[in-house]
Formats: structure tokens, C-alpha cells, sequence
């Protein structure tokens, strides 16, 4: 039963960090001293939102670990709807940290989206398949004898955020957002409350009012709590 119950409140945690963006996460995270906004990484595979619970992997370079399979095959197999997979990529931007396989592997497991910190490749392909794909960049450089996976669903550092498995992510255009599941249910608080009051703010615009009043000392100390 408590299984069930954990599952039930992802889910509705889930479908409410859907409702939110990026910037409401990020400005929930800055009032609660919470690290989680990754800078240097966007889609290249169009517009998408999305948001999941980290799956993660590490790459290191060729040689330096014996690695039986090619990277990210393990944490597909063992993903689905609902997950997001992070690939720690360290910033590589030489060599590509996924490709177009693995993209229809993930497409094809329901996963919602991918997440390197570095290159990928065959951005058409993931494009084409409707897979949301943020990174730093694309390249047509192979992986194979360059880089390899060293482990996946362990800890990370994704840009200079720390990342777990079941972490929570949000990415859209304005870029990617980590929150720790343990703050999760205080950021989802924060967050619906700053974008209900943006909310306001631009329903004051729609009725012309002076952007003086609707942008004034309320708006610079919105992070503070309700005023």
C-alpha cells in the first residue's frame, strides 16, 4: 500500500511541476536557497516543455573504465513515462554524449526527454521523433572509442548542479531546472505562488495598466513571501 501511495504522489507532483515553467521553478528554488538552474544548455530539437524524475548517467573518457555496453542502453531499458534522462556529460562539446539510436529507444520507452550537459548528435532524428532533446550543443562526432558511460543512476554534477536519481527536472525554452526530490513539495508551494501572482501582474497589463504600478516594489520583493 505505501508503494502506491509514493507512486499516487509523484504522479500529482509531476502533473503539477507540468503546469509550472522554468522561471517559477528557478525563482521558487532562489527563495528557498535551493541550487537547481543549469546554465548553458537549450533545446536543439525545437519548442518543448517538459518535466520528469532523473535518470542518470556518467560519462567519462575511453580507457579510463571498462564499460560491457554502450552508453545510456541500461537506463532506457529500465525507464518510462514519466522519467527524464540526464546525461552528465561534463561540457563536452568534441564528441557526442547521445545519438539517434538512443533517441528512438527513448522514444520508443515513453521516456519524456534527454538532458546532456554537452553535444549530441542526429538532431534531426530526435526531431523528427518528437523527443525533446536539450543540450549544449550538436555535432556529428561519434561517441564510440571517445567516451563510454562509467555508471548510471548515481550521482552527478550536471553543469555544476548536483544531481540524484529521482530528482525532479523541468526544462522549456528559457532552459533546465533541477529541483531535489526532498525540496519538491516546498518549491511546488513557492512556485505556484510567484506564478499565480505573475498571473496578476499581466492581467493588470491586459487592462493598460501603468507598468510603474504593476512592476513596483511588490515585483522586486516577490521572492519574499506574500506582500
Amino acid at each position: 500500500m505505501s508503494q502506491d501511495v509514493d507512486v499516487v504522489e509523484m504522479r500529482d507532483r509531476l502533473s503539477r511541476l507540468r503546469e509550472l515553467d522554468t522561471c517559477a521553478v528557478s525563482d521558487a528554488l532562489d527563495a528557498l536557497g535551493v541550487p537547481g538552474a543549469v546554465l548553458g544548455l537549450h533545446s536543439v530539437t525545437g519548442r518543448h516543455r517538459m518535466a520528469g524524475r532523473a535518470v542518470t548517467i556518467d560519462l567519462v573518457e575511453a580507457g579510463q573504465v571498462d564499460s560491457p555496453r554502450h552508453l545510456g542502453t541500461a537506463a532506457i531499458d529500465a525507464s518510462g513515462a514519466g522519467d527524464v534522462i540526464v546525461v552528465a556529460h561534463h561540457g563536452r562539446q568534441r564528441v557526442a554524449g547521445w545519438g539517434g539510436v538512443l533517441s528512438a529507444g527513448a522514444r520508443q520507452a515513453g521516456i519524456e526527454g534527454v538532458i546532456v550537459d554537452g553535444a549530441v548528435r542526429d538532431v534531426d532524428e530526435a526531431t523528427d521523433l518528437g523527443l525533446p532533446v536539450f543540450a549544449a550543443a550538436g555535432v556529428p562526432v561519434t561517441a564510440r572509442g571517445r567516451v563510454v558511460e562509467r555508471a548510471w543512476n548515481v550521482p552527478v554534477d550536471v553543469a555544476g548542479v548536483a544531481v540524484s536519481p529521482g530528482d525532479y527536472v523541468v526544462a522549456d525554452g528559457s532552459g533546465v531546472v533541477f529541483v531535489p526530490a526532498a525540496d519538491i513539495d516546498a518549491v511546488l508551494v513557492k512556485a505556484t505562488d510567484i506564478s499565480a501572482k505573475e498571473r496578476a501582474m499581466v492581467a493588470k497589463v491586459r487592462e493598460a495598466r501603468p507598468m510603474v504600478e504593476v512592476m513596483g516594489a511588490d515585483y522586486e520583493n516577490l521572492l519574499k513571501g506574500d506582500r
